[in-house]
């Protein structure tokens, strides 16, 4: 085919400008240094002003939590990442004037055709793979807020107990403390009192720190300011849990838990790489067509197929197969890993819930009596015939054990807290998808999960 320069020149130039059309501008995005955190838990995203309880917590948690709204731009990433993979390379034009020996040609790399399917598969399993970890992430902050949840309220009711006995052993103390003063009593007898009254106030001091420590950091998990008031129900709905079931269900987990699946995804990522990397053996191979110019009066040019191949004598892409075979073993031994440290994790916790479960049963009966006790000591001290110290000590054994039954049943709590988080129990659900041979792929791309 015969065509004159002229015409060719002007075809480059219109593919230029067409070209240039197409390219997307820059806008300059100033950051945002305003901190964004909320002054009233009314003004939480989804509703916050009445007494929260555990459900809205989680769904609270999941629409403001700063972090987790940083970290979902991460999914902007992964569709980006599929959208490149999808696209092949811009064939290759050049030109040289004058057109005497060789004149304009277009290429095409055949390679980046075969490896076109190889590394969109790569990209959506990575892009489904960051969808799964942001989900794990939604579960672990989601953990996080449940257990500060069920430690404020647990805090809240030993904080009342400690209160009481210490309204028990401050009047004890100023009883004493007028015996001695009349010189009815000695310093020894003062000297208990003294330092159980001590050990008590720096028990609550301690507690009162903590219980602020542990506000504030449910606060930033919401986004709110540090002192926001933030008004929690009475007692923790968490979803139940059921160790048999649990323990039935461990044989499907890896297909269940965001982190498990996001390993999953991540393998296929790499599977897919290494399947890419020995495509790549095939020779770098550049099909098209290319000019010749002539120089007789009419100043034409002559076109013709054209083909240019790497020859692959010494790179053979060993290194590129022999480092993508190692990270998808690296990857191999970490997710099985990661399964067997779950499964461990949530047997220790199903193992520990059982011994804090018999203790409580085994301290009802113990409570129970101390209870009574105290019934007939605060009915014989209001006759008359029980001194005031023997009652306090009776009212303070009686709370130190209704303590130690909010320690147990808070532990309980934490365990289920820990178990809810690692099962999913009451989460944001995932599932993985079928892992298909390649050949059975689809060409076309996919949103992640």
């Amino acid at each position: 085919m015969i065509l004159s320069a002229r015409h060719i020149a002007r075809c480059f130039l219109l593919c230029g400008a067409a070209a240039l059309a197409g390219c997307a501008s820059y806008e300059h995005l100033a950051l945002d240094k305003e901190p964004r955190l909320v002054a009233n838990a009314s003004e939480l995203e989804g509703g916050g002003g009445k007494p929260i309880r555990l459900a809205t917590l989680d769904r609270l948690v999941v629409l403001n939590n700063p972090d987790l709204w940083a970290a979902r731009a991460k999914l902007g990433l992964g569709v980006a990442q599929v959208i490149q993979a999808g696209i092949l390379p811009n064939p290759q034009a050049d030109v040289t004037y004058p057109f005497v020996i060789a004149g304009p040609g277009v290429m095409q790399n055949v390679r980046a055709i075969l490896l076109l399917d190889t590394k969109r598969d790569a990209a959506q399993n990575a892009a489904s793979q960051i969808y799964a970890t942001l989900l794990w992430q939604e579960w672990q902050t989601i953990g996080k807020a449940r257990l500060l949840f069920v430690d404020i309220i647990s805090g809240e009711r030993t904080r009342m107990l400690i209160s009481q006995s210490h309204k028990f052993l401050q009047e004890r103390f100023d009883l004493t403390n007028r015996a001695m003063n009349q010189g009815n009593a000695t310093l020894s007898a003062l000297s208990p009192d003294l330092i159980a009254l001590s050990d008590l106030e720096n028990a609550s001091n301690n507690l009162e720190r903590l219980q602020l420590s542990r506000r504030q950091q449910l606060n930033a998990l919401l986004g709110l300011a540090p002192g926001a008031k933030l008004a929690l129900a009475a007692s923790p709905d968490l979803p139940r849990i059921d160790s048999s079931a649990i323990r039935r269900q461990l044989a499907t987990l890896a297909d269940r838990r965001p982190d498990l699946v996001a390993l999953q995804y991540g393998y296929r990522s790499e599977d897919a790489k290494v399947r890419e990397a020995i495509l790549s053996q095939f020779p770098n191979l550049s099909v098209g067509v290319a000019s010749v110019g002539t120089s007789n009066s009419i100043n034409s040019l002559t076109f013709g197929p054209h083909v240019t191949m790497d020859l692959p004598i010494f790179d053979r892409n060993q290194g590129g197969v022999a480092l993508e075979r190692a990270t998808r073993e690296q990857l191999y031994r970490e997710f099985n890993a990661r399964i067997s440290a779950a499964t461990g994790e949530i047997g220790a916790l199903l193992s520990e819930q059982s011994l804090l479960s018999r203790q409580l049963a085994d301290l009802e009966p113990r409570l129970k009596e101390a209870r009574l006790i105290a019934e007939k000591t605060a009915a014989a001290f209001a006759q008359g015939t029980l001194d005031e110290r023997s009652y306090v000590d009776i009212e303070v054994a009686r709370l130190t054990r209704e303590r130690e039954k909010i320690g147990l049943q808070q532990a309980i709590l934490e365990g289920q807290v820990g178990l809810a988080t690692l099962v999913g129990a009451g989460m944001p659900q995932i599932e993985i998808e079928p892992d298909l041979p390649p050949a059975g792929r689809l060409g076309g791309p996919r949103t992640p999960l």
